[in-house]
């Protein structure tokens, strides 16, 4: 193994209750609790990995999601080096996808050109080949990805914060990028 370690400030945003502080415990701890408590400003967590050999120190920066919290978010979006946009799957709940547009511009202002990695959460809820085939779905897979390439975001994935579907893959896959983007 490397003696080198590499550190990565990750900010996770979306609207309030999508799912991030549980998508974080997921990753982190391989948990999910079904009682729900509401993020008041930021939480922070550090997780240790070891990719490829290589050390790696996150540190998860999970900010709150309702509008209150709006003018203290650009000072915990300063230095970070990778971000994840949240939205729910969940057709009762569109209006999170709608808003990933404040959410990227938001994390773009603050921080430049930093990877970006788009979270779908809820996957457990929905249909799973009407969001992959069907073009009516507003959060269907054609959607979500012309979306994310038309907005430059590195990758899209359907995650569960619940059953665990696709969170330790979209959590890697954004370190990777982080990982290769610091070895240039």
């Amino acid at each position: 193994m490397s003696d080198k370690a590499f550190g990565f400030k990750i900010t996770i945003v979306g609207d309030s209750a999508v799912g991030k502080t549980s998508l974080i415990k997921r990753y982190t701890t391989n948990t999910f609790e079904k009682d729900y408590i509401s993020t008041l400003g930021m939480q922070f967590s550090r997780y240790k990995e070891t990719l490829s050999g290589i050390m790696v120190e996150l540190f998860l920066w999970d900010l709150a999601g309702q509008e209150s919290f709006n003018t203290l978010r650009d000072r915990f979006y300063k230095g970070s080096s990778g971000a994840i946009i949240v939205f729910s799957l969940a057709p009762e709940e569109i209006e999170t996808y709608r808003h990933i547009d404040k959410w990227l511009s938001n994390i773009k202002e603050a921080c430049g050109n930093i990877p970006i990695v788009l979270f779908g959460n809820k996957a457990d809820l929905v249909d799973q080949d009407a969001l992959a085939t069907s073009p009516n779905y507003e959060t269907s897979d054609v959607h979500v990805k012309k979306f994310a390439q038309d907005h430059n975001i590195s990758e899209y994935f359907r995650t569960s914060a619940l059953t665990g579907q696709g969170v330790i893959e979209a959590f890697q896959t954004l370190v990777r990028k982080l990982y290769h983007r610091a070895t240039l």
